[in-house]
């Protein structure tokens, strides 16, 4: 099969990938089973080692690969070097902290000595996606790999040379042959791949339907998953809120990376009494963002990443106006390209309300009391995180608990980061990546007892 690589703004072809054939799957397949149990025996400094090793080679190719990104799959090219720089912390990050996580917890009990020891479990293969086709393969890898285990990386087809490049990282920096390994193959391929003896769990960020096949694939052969999938998040303004320093705010979280972010902020949940000073500087602010070439450094909005997402999201608009919301910018599609647009009075009922939004569109909700900013956060099968503009931050701590999500940010907007655990409930997932438990998800806690 061959899987042609596209730019989204000009339309032209990058680059042609052919799959690999069963024959050479299931070698690569076999080679990672093997280098695993040399690699479970490096020892940690030198896997720590070479970690700082591919964070560097990152820093020292950061224009060369953030070019790719934005070449594949259209991202602005300033964020697409931010995330190369991202990538190269959470290096920094697991190479510094490894020793600490993976240490054996003492225990006290009627044992002589008794201890838990965190050992590699064998091969982990991901399924990831185009949105941030670097950060979210290495916030997988840089824990995964270094506590031990090998890894498959089973990329979105429209950044396959993304994942070229990263697996050119890992071999650069000098990792053992077969430790981390690049797989073009069509998603039909994933219940070959899942059910292999070598492979041991699986982690996927993707849609809701992707998980889904997935969950049921590592239920049935009983291993190990980890799920990061779609989010609406709620972004919500009280009466009291810095409405300047909650726009700026705002507009990054919902426009980043076009929109195509499942931690964008999507439903903007405003009380009323600033309701309207809120929106009205919204609109302002999208509408002086710069659009066009993503390959410019001025350009701040570039196309989404294959016109069907475009067409999804128009469409998404469409209903919602139809059902009643108010067109207050943009609304207009063309190829690959949506209009950065703005919803506003958006009710439940309505797509742009109760659907994820995988674009440039803001919805603009109107809540009368905290109470009910609250309720109308929580009305949503998502649950990755919400943000909580307000100059009171001892009582938006102390609502905290009326939060479902995964994660609940006060005057920020929610964003991901390696010191802190990452993942969301409901239909958005399950399992946190990053931090310590981050690197806890892949390996056997493995109790030690001993009696003298």
């Amino acid at each position: 099969m061959k899987f042609q690589s596209k730019n989204p703004y000009d339309g032209k072809n990058i680059a042609e990938y052919t799959s690999l054939t069963s024959e050479e799957l299931n070698q690569k397949l076999e080679d990672s089973s093997e280098a695993f149990k040399h690699w479970r025996k490096t020892p940690l400094s030198e896997r720590t080692g070479l970690l700082k090793k591919a964070g560097q080679i990152l820093r020292d190719n950061v224009d060369e690969y953030a070019e790719v990104i934005t070449l594949e799959m259209g991202k602005p090219i300033s964020e697409s070097r931010s995330e190369i720089e991202k990538c190269a912390w959470v290096c920094d990050y697991y190479a510094e902290h490894a020793e600490e996580f993976l240490a054996h917890e003492e225990v006290k009990t009627d044992a002589s000595k008794s201890y838990v020891r965190h050992d590699p479990i064998g091969t982990v293969f991901a399924v990831m996606p185009w949105n941030f086709p670097f950060w979210q393969v290495f916030r997988f890898a840089a824990p995964t790999l270094t506590s031990g285990n090998t890894g498959l990386l089973k990329h979105a087809s429209n950044v396959f040379g993304c994942a070229e490049k990263i697996e050119e990282v890992f071999i650069k920096a000098g990792y053992p042959k077969a430790v981390f390994q690049n797989l073009i193959i069509h998603h039909d391929e994933t219940e070959s791949v899942v059910s292999h003896d070598a492979v041991k769990a699986i982690t996927l960020t993707g849609s809701e339907r992707a998980g889904s096949s997935v969950a049921q694939l590592a239920g049935k052969y009983i291993k190990k998953s980890l799920l990061e999938l779609g989010g609406s998040n709620s972004f919500i303004v009280l009466d009291d809120a810095d409405i300047n320093q909650a726009v700026e705010t705002a507009i990054k979280a919902r426009m980043m990376n076009s929109g195509q972010s499942c931690i964008a902020a999507k439903r903007f949940i405003v009380i009323d009494s600033v309701y309207d000073e809120f929106v009205s500087k919204f609109v302002k602010a999208a509408s002086e963002l710069k659009s066009g070439n993503p390959s410019l450094d001025k350009t701040q909005v570039g196309p989404l990443a294959r016109k069907d997402l475009a067409v999804e999201l128009q469409k998404q608009v469409q209903k919602s106006i139809e059902k009643g919301a108010e067109l207050l910018l943009g609304g207009k599609q063309e190829e690959c390209f949506h209009e950065p647009t703005i919803l506003g009075n958006v009710r439940p009922g309505m797509p742009a309300f109760d659907e994820e939004t995988f674009g440039p569109l803001a919805a603009m909700i109107k809540a009368k009391t905290i109470d009910e900013a609250f309720e109308l956060s929580e009305n949503s099968k998502f649950g990755l995180g919400v943000s909580v503009f307000t100059k009171n931050t001892q009582k938006a701590m102390e609502m905290a608990d009326r939060v479902s999500d995964g994660a609940y940010f006060i005057n920020e907007l929610v964003k991901s980061d390696p010191r802190l655990p990452f993942g969301g409930t409901k239909i958005s997932g399950y399992g946190r990546e990053l931090a310590r438990e981050g690197m806890m998800e892949f390996v056997n806690k493995k109790t030690v007892y001993v009696k003298v």
